[in-house]
């Protein structure tokens, strides 16, 4: 594979990557370094692809697996100890969190989802795949995504109800 063919490849798959990582790992900067660390180990090590499978899902699985990594690693509990004794100055105000769009606020209450749950309504809902792409992906059974995937949906829907929704109560 040359350069211009792993450009190619980073022009058709970046963007979705990081928007996976990202539903994982929560911080933009992170979920970026994520995908090009993906992008370069895929470079060095392009002799170990078999081409047997879809590169989509390939990439897919590497970058769900490095977004696990970090979540386990000492840098990501050393950001989240940090978060916690000096908490980050300038707070969103009532004003801007009433000026989120529907979109936003659903994005939120997904991300404030656990780890299992929220991968999963990711896949399903953001990445339109199919419920055995998704068993496939996370190597685990269909009936496993289907669980998880009902007990997201009736944690959203608890979290969701508890939301003011202002538009409605201005009309």
């Amino acid at each position: 594979m040359s350069i211009n063919d792993l450009r190619e490849l980073m022009l058709q798959y970046t963007e979705p990557l990081i928007r996976l990582a990202y539903g994982y790992v929560k911080d933009l900067q992170a979920a970026e370094d994520i995908v090009q660390e993906i992008f370069i180990k895929f470079y060095h090590q392009q002799n170990n692809y078999e081409e047997l499978g879809e590169m989509k899902a390939y990439l897919t699985k590497m970058t769900v697996n490095k977004s696990k990594d970090y979540l386990k690693s000492w840098a990501y509990k050393k950001i989240l100890l940090q978060n916690k004794f000096f908490p980050q100055e300038g707070k969103e105000s009532r004003d801007e969190l009433v000026r989120k769009d529907e979109q936003a606020i659903i994005g939120d209450a997904i991300l404030g989802l656990p780890l299992k749950h929220r991968e999963v309504l990711i896949h399903f809902y953001f990445n339109e795949w199919s419920i055995s792409e998704i068993a496939h992906v996370l190597s685990i059974p269909e009936s496993t995504v289907k669980t998880r995937l009902s007990r997201g949906r009736e944690l959203l829907r608890r979290q969701l109800k508890e939301i003011e929704w202002e538009v409605l109560l201005n009309e």
